[in-house]
């Protein structure tokens, strides 16, 4: 491989490893407590990076977070034995700005010593995660070459920043006292005494590629120092998942031209030599010795995360008969989800489960319900793949659909347990929140229902205009029922079976989760309210349709009236709200009319009704 001048000059390739749901683009909507849910896509696009570079003859160095050093080493081993060099992006993806001087040393030697392990190679690199360094944050090399670190790269010289030196612009090196590290600044075009990048991901995605390419040939023409590209395995993966809940700018820098950054990516590679950092340094330690054996496994580090951002630990899960000690027999609880269009959620979910079945293992026998409310996407053929094969997992699937309410009493009815709880496919509550809420259905109390708007509950990045719109409706409710509630519309719920089974409502869809509700508490039903915290759904769309929604409810709110203050039967609650009962020869001819409960066996755990 030639660079364009027809030269041997070798420039510097850079990548960073780590998946798409760990970027600071989408920090604001994406907490690293929630990465493990996350669906793993990095192996696969760090194989398809490395097969990209093999094609054109070219090296590289990856700055890899620890975190994915931990949870996926074997991806890390593949990188050093395609012969390309591993470098450190810190532990978990933080700015200089998020770190004391202190923070950040802990993070850089935690970050290496994950690497190291992995790879069995001596890590001799530095990028920050997030961000960049600016003027005051040069303390962060001095740390650097305190703590052996031969080079970094997080300078990005931008507009005036770092103008007055030169210097910065190139490979230089940088001097702490008697120690010293290598600099190499990600590369620049200079225009009127601003420097403006020319050489990372998202610049060679956002503005115009013929611009780019002009920028690379000056500077391979002219410039003496190498020219430092960089860019992000995820970005040669245009299929990702899109995370919606971000804010449009940040969907428009993680997602935009993704389509085009595979075909620009290898035009640079066969245009120019390309080699990592270490290499060009002559560095030694870049590969493993003949005789490192990598440890099993990685080593989840969740309860090392600052407070704020750990998720629930989860709980020893053990058995009487490993332990010798008697265990107490555990209540079954069934878990209803309903799904409606919920394919891109499915992976998210099941990680998130996973999660939840350990930590409420020891005290409940979990079965999960899924309920596909004749989704028009692959949601069913996700869930028999996912799911399907789980003993403790139940099928059901709509003929028509009927709605999120529907679905969740066709969950209730099937299920065998007298604790039912029902949560969002897009767990938009968490549901590791049912170990507390469980134990509150206690004698007396037919239904606990979690509420963000309870003056302990919160609510994360959703629009204001849903909660003013969502705290209106509530505010109506409380007018005319018994229990006065923060919420009456939350999925988020756990029910006595025996109290909700055998009531059937009129809608179908998110009205009829606040009619459940209306009808309990005109029967006489006691409710409990349980604080929660409600976050914006990350992935797929909302299936609510707005101005439906609050017409529904102002006439769901007439009838709930009528039956308070017009003195109809309260315990007839469905003569009282103008609802039918029908049997299973009427279900069958018009399903979305009640409880249809002549399902047809569909497979092993599966039924379509």
């Amino acid at each position: 491989m030639r660079s364009t001048d027809g030269g041997d000059k070798k420039h510097l390739l850079t990548i960073n490893l780590e998946d798409y749901f760990q970027v600071g683009t989408l920090r604001s909507v994406i907490r690293p407590r929630h990465w493990y849910r996350f669906e793993n896509r990095v192996e696969a696009n760090t194989r398809k990076t490395l097969d990209l570079l093999d094609e054109h003859g070219a090296k590289a160095t990856f700055f890899a977070l620890g975190w994915i050093a931990d949870e996926l080493p074997e991806i890390i081993r593949e990188v050093v034995s395609r012969g390309h060099e591993v470098a450190s992006k810190g532990y978990y993806h933080r700015s200089i700005g998020e770190m004391s001087p202190a923070e950040f040393r802990e993070d850089i030697l935690r970050s290496k010593e994950a690497i190291e392990r992995a790879s069995g190679t001596r890590v001799q690199g530095y990028r920050i995660a997030r961000g960049w360094f600016s003027p005051d944050d040069l303390w962060a090399l001095d740390i650097l070459a305190e703590e052996g670190f031969a080079y970094d790269s997080s300078l990005r010289p931008y507009l005036r920043s770092l103008a007055r030196n030169r210097g910065h612009r190139g490979v230089h090196i940088h001097y702490a006292g008697d120690k010293q590290i290598w600099e190499f600044p990600l590369s620049t075009w200079t225009f009127l005494g601003f420097s403006f990048p020319i050489s990372g991901g998202n610049y060679l995605r956002q503005l115009p590629t013929w611009l780019m390419k002009r920028a690379a040939r000056n500077w391979d023409r002219t410039s003496e120092t190498p020219f430092v590209m960089y860019f992000h395995v995820w970005e040669l993966d245009p299929g990702q998942p899109r995370v919606k809940a971000a804010p449009f700018l940040q969907q428009v820098r993680q997602y935009r031209n993704l389509n085009k950054m595979p075909s620009v990516i290898a035009d640079y590679l066969r245009c120019y030599r390309f080699t990592g950092l270490g290499h060009y340094l002559g560095l030694s330690g870049l590969q493993p010795p003949a005789d490192f054996v990598p440890e099993a496994g990685g080593a989840r580090c969740w309860t090392q995360l600052p407070v704020s951002e750990s998720p629930p630990r989860d709980r020893s899960i053990s058995s009487g008969t490993d332990s010798g000690v008697d265990r107490s027999p555990r209540t079954p609880v069934s878990v209803v989800i309903p799904c409606y269009n919920e394919d891109l959620s499915l992976p998210y979910l099941s990680n998130t489960l996973q999660s939840v079945s350990a930590l409420l293992d020891e005290d409940y026998d979990l079965r999960f319900v899924f309920v596909d409310d004749c989704s028009r996407d692959k949601t069913w053929e996700t869930l028999n793949e996912v799911f399907g094969d789980r003993k403790d997992c139940h099928l059901l699937r709509h003929k028509e659909n009927r709605g999120v309410a529907a679905a969740i009493l066709t969950g209730i009815r099937e299920s065998e347990t007298e604790v039912v709880c029902s949560m969002d496919c897009d767990c938009t509550y968490d549901p590791h929140e049912f170990v507390h809420m469980i134990p509150l259905l206690e004698d007396g109390v037919d239904l606990v229902t979690a509420s963000p708007y309870h003056p302990k509950g919160k609510v994360l990045n959703v629009p204001g205009w849903r909660l003013f719109l969502s705290k209106g409706l509530s505010a109506l409710y409380r007018l005319v029922l018994h229990q006065k509630l923060a919420t009456y519309t939350s999925c988020f719920r756990v029910y006595r079976r025996s109290a909700i089974a055998d009531i059937d409502i009129r809608e179908g869809g998110f009205l009829g989760v606040a009619e459940l509700v209306a009808k309990l508490d005109l029967r006489g039903s006691r409710v409990v309210e349980y604080p929660a915290v409600l976050e914006v759904r990350l992935l797929g769309e909302s299936k609510m349709k707005v101005l439906r929604t609050i017409v529904g409810h102002l006439k769901l709110f007439s009838r709930v009236a009528a039956a308070r203050f017009l003195k109809a039967d309260h315990h007839s609650p469905t003569t009282s709200l103008k609802t039918r009962t029908i049997d299973i020869e009427q279900a069958e001819e018009n399903p979305r009319a009640g409880s249809a409960k002549n399902p047809v066996l569909y497979g092993p755990n599966r039924k379509e009704i």
